[in-house]
């Protein structure tokens, strides 16, 4: 898979990771696992977050490119509230070269849900 985690699908097949396979390399270092971004909105990010991601809005993307570019080779996952932007997010770095960006499925509320009943749900 091109040396990319062994944890993340194929990004040939698929533009969503499930929150379970992101739970699997998510305890870590920050530089041995795929980066998580946070592209909800700063209102949303006062009410829950995962711990270790980077938080890039969104509609930030296309002023920040280099700075979401810039160490992609990991891997990029990015979550929003149920996963719909995030799969936009993922859409967008793909076309600008991260072939490996995907989408967490559910988004923040999965994750809350399945992994990690102690981040509130909204």
């Amino acid at each position: 898979m091109h040396g990319f985690p062994e944890s993340l699908p194929d990004a040939a097949t698929t533009l969503e990771i499930s929150p379970r396979a992101v739970a699997e390399w998510h305890h870590l270092p920050l530089d041995q696992r795929p980066r998580l971004i946070d592209c909800r909105e700063d209102d949303e990010l006062a009410i829950c977050s995962i711990e270790g991601h980077e938080w890039i809005p969104l509609g930030a993307f296309p002023q920040v490119i280099e700075k979401l570019t810039a160490g992609s080779e990991r891997g990029v996952v990015i979550y929003c509230h149920h996963g719909m932007r995030s799969q936009r997010a993922a859409a967008f770095l793909r076309a600008h070269g991260v072939e490996n960006a995907f989408s967490m499925s559910g988004g923040i509320d999965m994750w809350s849900d399945i992994i990690d009943s102690s981040v509130p749900r909204y």
